[in-house]
């Protein structure tokens, strides 16, 4: 990820681990939103209808994206209290991580 993306998606990765208990995998392959230039908000095709209404509702001009490079490709390591590293990357994305 990369531009806009890139602190939109830090906070998404962050709010899933510590605000939702998401494990490291799950919070990298959850669905992305994307704020773009003034109102207009895209989203992944996997985010629930109504949350799309309800952002429209608001007045945000809503698109609903099949392409997901527009949300860029995610990796992260954790580094767990014991000591063990944890590296993942987005299941769709071609990576991998290998641990040294």
């Amino acid at each position: 990820m990369g531009a806009s993306m890139q602190p939109q998606e830090h906070l998404q990765m962050v709010s899933d681990l510590a605000d939702h208990g998401l494990n490291s995998q799950v919070a990298l392959d959850a669905t992305r939103w994307q704020f773009n230039r003034g109102n207009r908000v895209f989203l992944e095709q996997t985010v629930p209808r109504h949350v799309a209404l309800g952002l429209s509702d608001l007045g945000h001009d809503v698109q609903v994206v099949a392409d997901l490079e527009i949300f860029g490709k995610g990796q992260l390591i954790l580094w767990l209290e014991n000591g063990v590293l944890v590296a993942r990357s987005e299941s769709w994305a071609e990576g991998t991580t290998i641990v040294l």
